[in-house]
């Protein structure tokens, strides 16, 4: 019954592979994307040419590819001392949380986005949070996402609905979606075109894409590649 969405897009891994999914399933897309003061403040610069590569993977992609909306968030970085928006070592801090963690970074994001999907009209928000493979980000549970849909519809007078196609998928299976969306030429684009690293590393490039190879995004990016191309190694051979 959706025919519209708005892709909550960083120009990284997961949320490209959002952006194909809601071009195969949803008529009209839009994307938005936040600069919040991000140490990898990179993402927002390859953004552009992913939203133009992208829709050339398939026909009926350009079509349904609507406008770019490039929110300021800077408040975020003026009111919280993480890793992910100032030059500091990534550790664990005592609360179990990686300093990576931004307090409230995707529950603004969400309600900001929320904020323009009612103003323009559509009716999905679609976001990478994930609850397989990630760093532990009590914003990226199933259950938060739930609720602030709960929270966002009743203090609208909504129907919108909040989707995370890669909820309960590994890092593996999210380079999987992104074949089985766009063939090799979209696991391509997500290798060369997208940045993940949270040190805004894009120096080097390896065989899933740029980026320090330690710091936690980069492990999980490259662990599930690597896991990807054994399947798909192993599949060949059958």
């Amino acid at each position: 019954m959706h025919k519209s969405a708005l892709v909550l897009f960083s120009g990284g891994q997961d949320s490209t592979t959002c952006l194909a999914w809601a071009l195969e399933h949803f008529e009209r897309v839009e994307t938005i994307g936040f600069d919040y003061g991000q140490r990898h403040d990179i993402e927002l610069t390859v953004r552009p040419n992913l939203r133009e590569k992208i829709i050339e993977l398939q026909p009926h992609w350009e079509t349904r590819l609507g406008p770019d909306h490039m929110i300021d968030l800077s408040l975020l970085s003026s009111i919280s001392e993480t890793a992910m928006t100032s030059d500091i070592e990534i550790v664990m801090q005592e609360n179990g949380l990686p300093n990576t963690f931004v307090p409230g970074r995707n529950l603004l994001f969400l309600t900001v986005a929320a904020t323009l999907a009612y103003r323009r009209g559509l009716d999905v928000l679609v976001g990478g949070m994930c609850e397989t493979d990630f760093s532990g980000y009590p914003d990226c549970r199933d259950d938060t996402l739930k609720s602030l849909q709960v929270t966002l519809n009743l203090g609208m007078n909504s129907r919108l609905n909040i989707a995370t196609p890669l909820m309960w998928l590994d890092k593996s299976q999210t380079w999987e979606l992104a074949q089985t969306l766009g063939g090799d030429a979209l696991i391509d684009l997500i290798r060369v075109g997208t940045h993940t690293c949270y040190l805004g590393e894009r120096g080097k490039r390896h065989d899933w894409g740029y980026g320090c190879e330690s710091c936690p995004a980069c492990v999980l990016r490259a662990n599930g590649y690597k896991q990807f191309a054994a399947k798909q190694e192993f599949a060949a051979k059958k």
